[in-house]
């Protein structure tokens, strides 16, 4: 049974979650009638919903607690660039939901849920769930105050001890372990949630997985070859594509197979080195845009979050889309370190309409169905333009420093 147990564990996670997708089909054509499967899905989500709310408010208060208040690292242009590519792929992701809305299976209706009445009542929910009570918030998944939370108690913390750091690092470190062990059970959460939608809805159930795909990786790609390469001619000035299809060749096809924008920073830094960059600017760089630089997590949580939208018959006005652009940015640059982080981080743009913790978890199921396509592709934007604005960064000091030089010699 060990063997087994070994050599099931040795299969990467994409050729298992591939496995689980496959026995679920046919099992959903084959026996519909044995419900039982199903409980796996439920498992899964279950599981997932109930660890989700506590990595959240660890992760993101261990980080602001790490931070050291006054450090200098001359980053800003590259920080700037970072957050202004999330937040441009979460604008873009939002127009491409709006011109191609999708309608995801869920099992309940639209029916069961009072849609927001638009940008005034939208703000108010927010802000009370801001100052909600932090074990409440904890208790009811309200991720809008577990993140509020989160950043006082960070704030907070930068005077505690080191030993205090220290004991929230190893907890935060302990749930995203946990959470790779729910992860790990994925093909057989997988199996049982596509068994459960087949069994009921049929093969037609597949074609919205696959417009969700077709939406997904086509945001992606638009971003990759048109919004990166805009981003940089601004700050530049010149032709950007030599060096954005560079990065995607040598990061970005690496970053899609491994699946870890972590994983890949070693590469990332031999590129960077092969480029020509400055060395104590790449050094910093590379492993902070790991982290903060998540353009395709913010385009899998605004899609994902609009897609349930569509599904419950909510309509979304521009003020609350915008809302929706700036939540995604900024919880997308959570998302790092965590398998399936984007997906984790659903619930918290859902809870911006006014959809439950257990209808977004339904949303998060149908992502870990996609995820096979999606997080690789999502990797790849991440990690491949953590390469292209450091080198961007750097060219756009060098220009405003020639330019400055020009204008003394005159």
């Amino acid at each position: 049974m060990k063997k087994i147990i070994g050599k099931w564990n040795e299969i990467s996670l994409v050729k298992r979650i591939i496995v689980g997708l496959i026995v679920g089909i046919i099992l959903g054509l084959l026996i519909p009638q044995v419900t039982v499967i199903s409980i796996l899905g439920d498992l899964f989500v279950g599981a997932l919903k109930a660890v989700a709310p506590l990595l959240v408010l660890f992760l993101v208060m261990g980080a602001l607690a790490r931070h050291e208040k006054g450090k200098k690292t001359n980053m800003k242009r590259v920080i700037f660039l970072y957050l202004c590519g999330t937040f441009l792929d979460g604008c873009v992701a939002v127009i491409t939901s709006f011109l191609f809305p999708i309608t995801l299976s869920l099992s309940e209706s639209a029916e069961e849920l009072t849609a927001p009445g638009g940008i005034g009542e939208v703000l108010q929910n927010l802000l009370m769930n801001l100052v909600a009570n932090p074990v409440d918030a904890l208790v009811n998944a309200n991720y809008i105050g577990i993140l509020a939370w989160a950043v006082l108690l960070g704030i907070a913390l930068r005077k505690a001890s080191a030993g205090t750091k220290h004991a929230i690092e190893n907890i935060s470190d302990a749930l995203s372990e946990v959470v790779r062990w729910v992860i790990n059970c994925a093909p057989f959460g997988v199996m049982g949630l596509v068994f459960s939608t087949i069994s009921e809805q049929g093969l037609t159930a597949l074609l919205s997985y696959g417009r969700l795909i077709g939406l997904l990786v086509g945001t992606m790609v638009f971003v990759a070859l048109v919004v990166n390469p805009v981003i940089a001619f601004f700050a530049m000035r010149s032709n950007p594509y030599p060096l954005v299809l560079r990065c995607l060749k040598e990061s970005g096809i690496t970053a899609f197979f491994t699946r870890s924008s972590a994983a890949n920073i070693p590469v990332n830094m031999r590129l960077c080195k092969s480029l020509g960059l400055d060395e104590d600017t790449y050094s910093v760089s590379i492993p902070l845009g790991s982290t903060i630089n998540m353009g395709g997590a913010s385009i899998t949580i605004s899609v994902l979050a609009l897609a349930a939208a569509h599904t419950l018959g909510i309509q979304v006005d521009f003020g609350t889309a915008v809302i929706l652009c700036v939540l995604s940015a900024a919880s997308a640059c959570g998302a790092s370190g965590v398998a399936g982080g984007s997906l984790l981080l659903v619930p918290l743009a859902c809870s911006l309409f006014g959809i439950s913790n257990d209808i977004a978890m339904q949303v998060v199921g149908v992502g870990f169905i996609v995820g096979v396509i999606q997080d690789s592709c999502e990797t790849a934007i991440n990690s491949s333009t953590d390469v292209l604005y450091t080198a961007v960064a750097e060219k756009w000091t060098k220009r405003k420093e020639g330019k400055k030089q020009g204008a003394q010699a005159t």
